[in-house]
């Protein structure tokens, strides 16, 4: 399985972005799709996840303002970033996991900043 996240960039505080997930490779066994972030100096995090196409879970700091979704058969899932925020600043990694593996991709960069 590869992911190619995209979509990152400079925002100012208040706007917004989406970033995107390209899926390739056997992805018949994937069951959990989602997003995470590493800010700098920090841990990364898991910011959204999907199972079955459907958003379970949220991290309480984005929750309202970000929406995770995925397109066609598992082979593009994105992430709508609104009203964000400095603190949203931060490497953001797509992840897909299934039969005990875990899939990342590069990262994309967002930073928000006026």
């Amino acid at each position: 399985v590869q992911l190619q996240a995209s979509g990152g960039g400079l925002v100012q505080p208040g706007g917004s972005l989406r970033l995107s997930c390209a899926a390739s490779g056997s992805l018949g066994s994937i069951v959990i799709m989602g997003w995470y972030r590493q800010a700098p100096g920090k841990q990364r995090e898991l910011v959204a996840l999907l199972g079955g196409g459907v958003a379970t879970k949220y991290a309480d700091s984005v929750k309202g303002r970000f929406t995770i979704s995925q397109v066609s058969a598992k082979n593009t899932m994105y992430l709508q970033m609104n009203n964000l925020k400095a603190e949203d600043t931060a490497v953001y990694y797509c992840n897909a996991m299934g039969r005990g593996t875990s899939y990342w991709g590069q990262g994309t960069l967002v930073t928000v900043s006026s």
